[in-house]
């Protein structure tokens, strides 16, 4: 019995710790599927002596008013006989505590340090273990004691927060209630009994306390409630005889209380029927059975939460990676291998594996044709502006035969419109491609560990990109001025074939000007432009893909690896300077790990092991 209850002592010590390093949603769910024993009661009821007479020291604080401000989790270790009794809080680590008056104003500056030396209480707990050969294996949550009125010095709100930090508790289904009423007070007015009957109408989690038996006046008794005639539970209820106040004044021993507490109920002529089950060491038994048949009720479940929690965080700690290397040569074959990761995850991007490469196509399909539609050409070609361009191209002399150098000015002039869709085209795939760097960086998940490697390898890949924009970019105005530089002569060829079938394409000198005449030569251009239109709407797409894509695909970080390995081991260690908040998550995550495979190994070896 003391192996299993021992066991989940064990494990909730251990969750306890893990708990002061950060919220982590298993760590509850842990805590909360494993049985815990809260102590429920009103302010003076006598928790601090039942708890007390539990362990077999004086060790809490006391006074009047509120005493207990602040939740302790008490866990008792049964240790081997003649062992001496030592204490040890969570907050001060490994350090005993032999003398448990310290062990007391410990308790009482740990909730200060809290709440202050005010009336004030806390939900945030006080973790503290007894080791003793004298007490079963437990734990024990005592609780701020219920109140119905503030007192000075606390607000008028403290009453319903005790009230909701108790509910916190006891509304867990795990929880049982160790529920303590004073005997000299009507148990229907009990707080204890008021709040157990809401959260377990039936009685099947409270273990109902009856203290101060000796204090009852005279010619009454509590049998009625210790039978269960007066409010019956599906466990008997426990009655005990406190330490009075001259026996706490006078350090009476606890071993002589426990002995005076005996001799109480046997020699009573009310209890003496009831004596064999009356008393805190008769308590403490029953609190331990009654806990080790909940623990193995529980420990299927216990033991699924613990192995799903097992596969979620191997999966964590994979996602997570290992620890960065030290050596140099190892630190550089991890950079490499991470840009690596990077590198195929964004020539997925551009292949079609991921989505965000069918963007650069629609700036070929969509973007540059309709920039090419909206040029204003019209404008360019109109009559005046023919008219304009034509004669200035004469100079003092007419054109013998056709306005060569109008038709050259006009071409020229038309085909620089093309200049800035293919700069467009250029700049459009530029943003895409960095889009897509910053994107397959977010999604390298090896890289999230090193935020200073992320940042070098985006600037290095957006550096390169850079230099690909800038060769793209001369590559298609080059194109658009090939066009200009030298015209296609066949085009041209063909019109007086075309004009004989229509009329001589020769005019004179007076006709030069003529409406027919200029729209005949707007046309003639509007249909070369249109032709050298069509050409670089397919030989752009071509040269940026070529010059920006192509490239990015094939050496994106060349330039990064040639830097890198150039780099001095310092340097290499700057790079993987992992991110700090990565690094106490995977210390977490291994510490948890650690506690649920031991945990899981413990119970195996505890239930079936024997």
């Amino acid at each position: 019995m003391e192996g299993v209850i021992g066991l989940v002592n064990k494990i909730q010590r251990a969750c306890t710790l893990l708990g002061d390093y950060g919220d982590d949603r298993t760590l509850p769910t842990l805590w909360d599927a494993l049985p815990t024993i809260v102590v429920l009661g009103g302010q003076s009821s006598g928790k601090s002596s039942v708890l007390e007479s539990i362990v077999g020291r004086d060790f809490l604080p006391r006074g009047s008013g509120i005493v207990t401000r602040r939740p302790l989790v008490l866990q008792l270790y049964k240790i081997e006989p003649g062992q001496q009794d030592y204490a040890q809080f969570l907050h001060t680590g490994n350090k005993k505590f032999l003398d448990f008056a310290m062990v007391r104003s410990e308790i009482q500056q740990e909730t200060d340090r809290v709440t202050g030396k005010t009336k004030q209480i806390s939900p945030l707990p006080i973790n503290l273990s007894i080791y003793s050969p004298n007490v079963v294996n437990l734990t024990l949550v005592d609780l701020p004691g219920l109140t119905k009125v503030a007192v000075e010095g606390q607000p008028e709100s403290i009453v319903q927060e005790i009230e909701d930090m108790v509910r916190s508790y006891v509304e867990k289904p795990n929880c049982i209630l160790l529920a303590i009423t004073p005997a000299n007070q009507d148990v229907a007015t009990s707080d204890a009994i008021k709040i157990a009957r809401e959260v377990d109408p039936a009685g099947e989690r409270t273990i109902g306390v009856l203290t101060k038996l000796d204090l009852m006046d005279k010619g009454t008794n509590a049998l009625d409630v210790l039978e269960g005639r007066s409010y019956r539970l599906q466990h008997p209820w426990v009655g005990l005889v406190n330490r009075s106040q001259a026996d706490i004044n006078k350090n009476l021993d606890m071993v002589v209380a426990r002995r005076n507490e005996r001799e109480f109920f046997a020699t009573s002529p009310e209890y003496g029927h009831l004596a064999n089950r009356m008393g805190s060491e008769y308590l403490a038994k029953l609190l331990s059975k009654h806990l080790e048949s909940v623990i193995k009720a529980r420990v299927p479940a216990i033991l699924s939460l613990i192995n799903t929690s097992i596969d979620e965080l191997e999966a964590e700690m994979s996602y997570l990676g290992r620890p960065v290397a030290i050596d140099a040569s190892a630190q550089l074959y991890a950079i490499l291998e991470l840009c690596r990761a990077f590198d195929r995850i964004f020539k997925e991007h551009l292949e079609g594996g991921r989505p965000g490469g069918d963007r650069i196509y629609g700036v070929f399909d969509y973007q540059l044709p309709a920039a090419l539609r909206k040029l204003p050409l019209d404008h360019h070609l109109a009559m005046q502006n023919v008219r304009k361009v034509v004669s200035q191209a004469d100079g003092y002399q007419p054109h013998l035969i056709a306005p060569e150098q109008g038709y050259r000015r006009l071409i020229d002039g038309a085909l620089n419109y093309f200049r800035g869709p293919a700069e467009a085209s250029v700049d459009a795939v530029h943003f895409i491609l960095k889009e897509l760097v910053k994107k397959s960086i977010g999604e390298t998940q090896e890289l999230r560990r090193y935020p200073t490697l992320q940042a070098e390898i985006a600037s290095a890949a957006i550096e390169a990109l850079e230099r690909f924009r800038s060769d793209s970019k001369k590559t298609v105005l080059r194109m658009v001025e090939m066009e200009s530089s030298y015209l296609t002569v066949d085009f041209f060829r063909k019109l007086p074939q075309d004009a004989d079938k229509g009329g001589s394409p020769i005019s004179s000198s007076a006709d030069r000007y003529t409406e027919g005449h200029l729209r005949r030569i707007g046309s003639n251009i509007s249909s070369y432009v249109g032709m050298v239109s069509d050409t670089l709407r397919n030989t752009i797409p071509k040269a940026v893909v070529y010059c920006q894509v192509r490239e990015a695909k094939r050496c994106l970080l060349d330039h990064f690896y040639t830097q890198l390995g150039k780099k001095e081991g310092h340097r290499l260690s700057q790079l993987l300077d992992e991110d700090p908040v990565l690094m106490e998550r995977r210390q977490k995550c291994s510490r948890r790990l650690e506690l649920y495979k031991s945990a899981r190994d413990e119970i195996d070896s505890t239930l079936w092991g024997k």
